[in-house]
């Protein structure tokens, strides 16, 4: 009889999840819930051979693991091209209605949160994957087995890939960040950083407790439904959570006007959303739109412009980093913007602040470029009464004391010290940092907790600290597995190629460009430090300036680059370009514009990559300008010129 209970309860307690968390109709109170949780918690502690992973119970957390597999996708999880205006929109929508004498659009929120897919194997959930490169993902399938909302069984026998988003709504959020200010801890920054930390929890019950939720909006190859809008309905019945604001609509100015009312209320949401989504509804039209080599021609994304409020300044102070640059930040009044609420921006350098003419005590104007970087637009001058006091920028250094100097070349200033605590911080958090040499588990706050241990000073010391594990394991919320991986990419990060090495040093002037650039040319340490200025100044690219800077560098950095060869740091260039008959070989090109299929960076790698040399500004020597949305003066300038143009679409033909 007490199996027989333990398998009601199993599915009683289903339907009451399902009813709750994605009906938002509980037809029992909570008391009653709990109280039958409990019981089926009892039955299967008695009885462990009818285990389950479907069970109710999995969904508050059991797992720990050591790290996440990564799993390739069935099918790309492919990125959406953008707008941000109706002008842009109307464009999108044009192209299509050439093709089609009618056409339907699905519009739907544009949740703000982790992409994620769901694998179901005969009615059962197996697998949950992130979106990762869109190629490959990774496997959090403990962790999101915990969301009360996603159902572990459906009533569908064939395998099963949803895909959606996972979310913080704004009540967790709250009372997430309320739980970290009550233990000491550093806040979450906005509900989708939350999410995604929580979901990237190696201990499946942290991921429990964090009230995540999810939205699902799209299942790739459905054999269900004719339309978008009938599959999701479809995954409805199934017992998947689709949201409710889904509409469709036979013409793009209804469309604007539903992304105009929505943008008066996305704040009174219970979660965040940064946009509109719209896609062509009919299955068959998409078919015959496809795909371009990264996104779907028959969906978009309209993104919301950035949010402007007004507070005032209560402080400006001033930051050093890695190389002794001096950031003046404001602090001031917090106010949400954005859905968020921010209390700090940078103020660039003493020359912005000068020309906006901000002021302590001011009220400013502040919003989020990009929606996720806080900005100060301007100061409300018609606001003051006499009390705002101007800024005066200090000529000595407020961390070490030693005295600030300003470039020629440069806006800002700088500490010369290289013993400055900061300095010495961010100096080593860079060369640990992805784009250098991809240290995980040495970001800034760690090396400032190693450095203030007096454990690391220098980078040198980074790879000693394989052999301080006593001291490492006593500091605080430090454990042996964060050690081990620790170590472990410590030690990987002897194998990378010279130019990673070049950029992690941090030599001034010299990026992630310029640091390709050199290990390429030179393929060996030793034969770029022992090269002249004049012989610097020769390579594309490499100006007088920075040439100095590299040749001054070595001059005094010589016993740091024998002791990192002593370590075992690998001091040789690896060729792993794509070059081959790419037409883009030895070719100038500069990017302008916003591109939809890639972002600007991985543009400009694709290229390096393909043996292109990648500019910044046009002349007579460029050999393509590739433009996107929104090009500006550079594809004028090309246009003058004679240069030749691609748009995004010729530019992946030519790939």
């Amino acid at each position: 009889m007490s199996k027989e209970r333990l398998l009601e309860l199993r599915e009683l307690l289903t339907r009451y999840n399902y009813e709750y968390h994605v009906l938002d109709k509980p037809t029992i109170p909570d008391s009653e819930y709990d109280h039958l949780f409990r019981e089926l918690q009892d039955l299967e502690a008695l009885y462990p051979e009818l285990d389950d992973p479907s069970s109710p119970t999995k969904k508050v957390g059991f797992e720990v693991l050591d790290s996440f597999n990564k799993v390739v996708h069935d099918r790309p999880m492919l990125s959406l091209g953008n707008v941000f205006n109706y002008e842009e929109l109307k464009q999108w929508a044009s192209k299509i209605e050439e093709v089609f004498d009618h056409v339907e659009y699905c519009v739907e929120y544009k949740i703000d949160g982790l992409a994620m897919s769901l694998i179901y194997e005969d009615g059962i959930f197996k697998q949950a994957v992130t979106r990762g490169d869109g190629v490959v993902g990774e496997d959090v399938t403990s962790n999101v087995r915990t969301i009360k909302s996603i159902p572990l069984k459906i009533p569908y026998k064939q395998r099963y890939d949803i895909r959606g988003e996972v979310y913080m709504p704004k009540s967790a959020f709250e009372k997430a960040n309320a739980q970290k200010r009550e233990n000491g801890e550093e806040e979450f920054a906005n509900p989708r950083n939350a999410a995604a930390g929580s979901i990237r929890q190696l201990d499946s019950r942290v991921a429990a407790s964090r009230g995540l939720d999810g939205f699902w909006y799209h299942v790739p190859n459905d054999i269900n439904a004719s339309t978008h809008y009938d599959s999701l309905m479809y995954a409805k019945k199934l017992g998947f959570k689709i949201n409710d604001n889904i509409r469709l609509y036979d013409n793009i100015e209804d469309v604007w006007k539903r992304i105009e009312e929505t943008t008066l209320i996305r704040h009174e949401l219970p979660y965040e959303i940064d946009g509109m989504v719209v896609k062509v509804n009919s299955y068959a039209q998409q078919q015959t739109l496809g795909f371009t080599s990264r996104i779907p021609k028959w969906a978009i994304a309209y993104k919301f412009p950035a949010e402007e409020a007004k507070t005032v300044v209560e402080d400006i102070f001033i930051t050093v980093g890695r190389t002794g640059k001096c950031t003046p930040n404001a602090k001031f009044k917090p106010v949400k913007v954005a859905g968020t609420t921010i209390s700090f921006a940078t103020l660039h350098n003493e020359y912005n602040i000068r020309d906006k003419d901000i002021r302590i005590g001011d009220n400013i104007i502040v919003r989020k470029a990009g929606d996720i970087i806080p900005e100060v637009v301007r100061s409300v001058k018609e606001d003051r009464d006499g009390s705002q006091v101007p800024f005066i920028f200090p000529d000595r250094c407020p961390t070490c004391g030693g005295p600030l100097i300003r470039y020629e070349d440069e806006a800002a200033h700088f500490c010369i010290n290289t013993e400055c605590p900061n300095r010495l911080v961010f100096s080593i958090a860079h060369f640990a940092s992805r784009d250098a040499m991809n240290i995980d588990g040495l970001g800034e706050k760690r090396v400032e907790v190693f450095f203030n241990e007096g454990i690391l000073n220098t980078v040198e010391d980074i790879y000693y600290l394989v052999d301080k594990k006593d001291k490492i394991l006593s500091i605080d919320k430090f454990g042996l597995k964060s050690f081990d991986n620790l170590c472990s990419a410590i030690n990987n990060s002897k194998k990378n190629s010279l130019e990673r090495l070049l950029f992690g040093l941090g030599i001034r002037q010299v990026g992630e460009k310029a640091a390709k650039i050199l290990a390429s040319h030179f393929k060996h340490m030793d034969d770029l430090m022992n090269a002249s200025i004049e012989e610097l100044s020769d390579i594309k690219d490499i100006g007088p300036i920075t040439a100095k800077g590299i040749v001054d560098y070595f001059n005094n950095n010589k016993a740091l680059i024998e002791n990192l060869k002593i370590i075992g740091l690998n001091m040789d260039y690896i060729d792993n370009s794509l070059v081959g008959d790419s037409p883009f070989r030895n070719k100038t090109v500069v990017l302008t514009g916003t591109l939809v299929s890639f972002t600007r960076k991985e543009a400009s790698n694709l290229l390096e990559n393909l043996g292109a040399n990648v500019a910044s500004s046009v002349s007579k020597n460029t050999d393509y300008v590739i433009y996107g949305s929104e090009a500006g003066s550079k594809l004028t300038k090309a246009n003058e010129l004679g240069v030749k143009t691609l748009n995004e679409d010729e530019f992946r033909n030519m790939l």
